[in-house]
């Protein structure tokens, strides 16, 4: 199964991803290629959250949002 087959079918059961994610649950490093392969397929939005890294410290990343 390919990394962009992989995300397609986490999408449709979780209905979202961040890049934490989808390095630790789904080996995908390069999360936004993925998502911009599958935005011709899927409507996909891109939200800001705020996550807390090692180090405690807070952080913004991509969150990518299925819209049905």
């Amino acid at each position: 199964m390919s990394q962009k087959q992989r995300l397609e079918e986490y999408l449709n059961v979780m209905g979202r991803i961040n890049p934490l994610q989808a390095w630790s649950e789904l080996g995908i490093y390069r999360l936004s290629a993925r998502i911009n392969e599958l935005r011709g397929t899927m409507k996909i939005e891109t939200k800001t959250i705020e996550v807390e890294n090692q180090f405690g410290e807070k952080c913004r990343v991509a969150c990518y949002v299925v819209v049905k």
